[in-house]
């Protein structure tokens, strides 16, 4: 038996103290919901604290965490990306808050990858915030429809149209950007 079996094993078990279930979740999951965060946010730093926060709200309120290991982690993901976008929207009200800044002077740095880099993180930042998660879950991380519907808990079909229309206001957003 593996490590990680025996860890899901042990998050299975009832009656187990809060601490140490949420120890075990955290063992078991922290690395996915890493990678995930890291793919929703501009720098490893803000992955961490987006795995952070979502692991202290997990502590706030274990008894909302559900039994089962697939349910727990499809709930530890919800929370995740509910993160992301109350940040993503916290943001977007910063920035129409601040004066308008010029666009597309990002300095001397002539490096395509740096401009191609920076067009994608502005072309993602225009999404809507489940739009946004929906493409990195399924573009950058390679999951299933069905399972970002179920970790969403949204329909398929749901999914499927936040697909289709994030990549038609990326190709706009993109387009548009380097018209300028």
């Amino acid at each position: 038996m593996t490590g990680q079996a025996i860890a899901m094993a042990a998050a299975d078990r009832p009656g187990e103290a809060p601490s140490e279930r949420l120890g075990v979740l955290f063992d078991t999951h922290h690395q996915r919901l890493y990678r995930l965060a890291r793919r929703l946010c501009r720098t490893a730093e803000d992955a961490r604290d987006l795995v952070q926060e979502t692991f202290l709200r997990a502590a706030r309120s274990p008894a909302s965490i559900p039994d089962g290991v697939p349910h727990a982690e499809a709930w530890l993901v919800r929370v995740l990306v509910n993160i992301a976008r109350d940040r993503w929207r916290r943001r977007a009200v910063q920035q129409r808050a601040q004066p308008v800044e010029a666009a597309g002077l990002t300095g001397s740095n002539p490096e395509a990858t740096a401009v191609a880099h920076a067009t994608i993180w502005r072309a993602l930042d225009a999404l809507a915030p489940r739009r946004r998660a929906i493409l990195v879950m399924y573009e950058l991380e390679g999951m299933a429809i069905p399972a970002i519907a179920t970790l969403l808990d949204v329909a398929p079909v749901t999914v499927r149209w936040h697909l289709s229309r994030g990549r038609r206001e990326l190709a706009r957003v993109i387009g548009a950007g380097s018209a300028l």
